[in-house]
């Protein structure tokens, strides 16, 4: 299904000898859970080939590697500090270009409360070292780096860093991701750090002094701001604080569904108002609604039009937060470092599902979020701005 020609069957780490340059993990296929796809006729199936070979597809939030069949292996792969990207499955999906995360979140190769410094710079590296050993993904340092890919039929791969913990208090160090490769930096991942509060607080104090500083460096040396796993006042403020757009990644309207995860309608507005990009995101059990009381595509995509009415199609796209392996299972072993319980949707009860339909992996993200919008009629242009014209756009006010 994929358009991606230029994949000539790269696996990671194949320059290495498995066993004796590292630890093997048996991986769970990429499709473990099924292969589904929103059934469309005739006319919308061309549609969607056309429109998958036209436009520009930008995924702004991923983690495309793939995880061990046995899930809970998972901590002691992470510890090994190489993960390996699902090259071969992302050639089979729409994308131009993945915002990849790496490991971030459950990166805890020298500690189990993760975001040291050392280890950041340890998962970067070993990731450029890979890619620089292929020449199916480019890495992506600007906005002419997406075209390129788009017309080689190769994925520009965004290098990101979800959280700012391991710049602690020097912001020198944003100057050094950026010089690495890095193009976007989260404030914070739940927990809060030196630049403000996360998610996961009572109260939120909202973007300190120093913070003000990162947000103005930030600016200066054209790194893409994500709010995602802020505290709502330290969201807003950078909103407002920031002289460039900003965006929210993956995220979803609190208004359908009352997690602390999700943003309320006037963080929305904040971050459209001045020129940003909300995207909407499918990590399990997040994007739910009361009128589904489930979590599958059509419940993220109701998120999706809400916030699509509430701010405009100009200001909405999607970072599904998606992996190749059993997503479910990983927040199951690292509860406490992706801030499950800390966000669990107010003791609302509801059934836990097993992966979220349509949208599990990457690739599938790809075929879905592009049928679902034929299928409901969107006009071309309206499914190019969500899939990657609102991005590009914040893109080249920032990166420029």
């Amino acid at each position: 299904m994929g358009l991606k020609t230029a994949y000539k069957g790269y696996k990671a780490y194949s320059y290495l000898e498995p066993g004796v340059d590292y630890e093997v993990f048996e991986f769970a296929p990429w499709n473990w859970a099924g292969e589904y796809l929103i059934p469309l006729d005739e006319a919308q199936e061309e549609r969607v080939k056309r429109l998958a070979k036209e436009k520009i597809f930008i995924a702004l939030h991923e983690h495309p590697v793939l995880f061990p069949k046995k899930i809970e292996e998972t901590i002691e792969y992470n510890k090994a500090g190489r993960e390996f990207c699902a090259y071969d499955a992302l050639a089979l999906s729409y994308y131009d270009c993945v915002f990849d995360n790496m490991m971030d979140g459950t990166n805890t190769i020298s500690s189990k409360s993760g975001w040291k410094w050392q280890d950041v710079i340890h998962d970067l590296g070993m990731r450029l070292c890979d890619i620089a050993h292929q020449d199916f993904l480019i890495h992506c340092k600007r906005v002419e780096d997406i075209y390129r890919a788009h017309e080689e039929g190769k994925i520009a791969w965004v290098a990101c860093i979800e959280g700012a913990a391991p710049i602690e208090n020097e912001l020198d160090r944003i100057d050094i991701l950026y010089g690495l490769g890095v193009r976007q930096l989260g404030i914070t991942y739940s927990e809060s750090n030196a630049l403000g509060n996360g998610l996961k607080e009572d109260n939120d104090g909202g973007l300190t002094k120093f913070g003000k500083e990162a947000v103005k460096r930030m600016n200066k040396v054209g790194m893409l701001i994500d709010v995602s796993h802020c505290g709502p006042k330290t969201a807003y403020d950078v909103a407002l604080y920031s002289e460039k757009p900003i965006i929210a990644s993956h995220v979803g309207a609190r208004a359908l569904w009352d997690s602390k995860r999700l943003f309320h309608d006037d963080l929305i507005k904040a971050i459209a108002e001045k020129g940003g990009v909300i995207a909407v995101e499918a990590a399990p059990h997040t994007t739910m609604t009361k009128t589904r009381m489930t979590h599958d595509i059509d419940s993220v995509m109701e998120h999706f039009e809400y916030i699509a009415n509430l701010v405009g199609i100009d200001h909405v796209s999607f970072g599904i937060d998606s992996l190749y392996g059993d997503h479910v299972g990983l927040h199951h072993v690292f509860a406490a470092n992706l801030s499950k319980k800390e966000t669990s949707n107010n003791n609302v009860e509801y059934e836990e599902v097993p992966y979220v339909k349509g949208l599990e992996n990457p690739t599938e993200a790809s075929w879905n979020i592009l049928r679902w919008l034929v299928k409901h009629g969107y006009s071309d242009e309206d499914i190019e701005k969500v899939i990657g014209g609102n991005a590009i756009r914040v893109l080249k006010q920032v990166w420029s």
